[in-house]
C-alpha cells in the first residue's frame, strides 16, 4: 500500500524514484543514480536507503567485473512495482486547493522562487 505521505514526497526523493522508474527493469548502482540527479552521494544513498525500507526499492550486490579485478563490488538498486506506483502518484504540488491554485494563478509560483528576493 502506497503511504498517505507521498504526497507530500520532497523533491530529492521524487527524482531518485523518477530516476529509477524510467527503465524499471533495469538495476542502476548509486553512481548512476547520483550522476542522474545531480543529488550528492550524502543525499542519495540515504533516500535509497529508506526507499528500500519502504518496499519501494530493492537493492544486491553485483559481481565485480571480470574484466577489471580491481573493481570493487556494487550495490544496485532497482524500483519495485509499489515504488513504480509510487513514482506515478501525483505531488502535493498538483493536488488539492494548493495544486489547483499554482496551475490557475502562476503567479503564485514566483512565490516558491528563491531566487526570486
Amino acid at each position: 500500500m502506497i503511504k498517505q505521505e507521498m504526497l507530500h514526497m520532497r523533491k530529492n526523493t521524487r527524482a531518485v524514484l523518477t530516476t529509477l522508474s524510467s527503465d524499471p527493469g533495469k538495476a542502476l548502482c548509486g553512481l548512476e543514480i547520483y550522476d542522474r540527479t545531480g543529488l550528492l552521494p550524502g543525499t542519495t544513498y540515504p533516500i535509497l536507503l529508506r526507499l528500500q525500507t519502504d518496499g519501494w526499492v530493492r537493492a544486491y550486490w553485483a559481481e565485480p567485473d571480470s574484466a577489471d579485478p580491481q573493481q570493487p563490488r556494487r550495490r544496485h538498486y532497482q524500483i519495485t512495482n509499489l515504488g513504480v506506483r509510487a513514482a506515478q502518484m501525483p505531488s502535493a504540488a498538483t493536488v488539492g486547493l494548493a495544486g489547483l491554485m499554482r496551475r490557475w494563478w502562476p503567479a503564485l509560483h514566483l512565490q516558491d522562487d528563491p531566487s526570486i528576493a
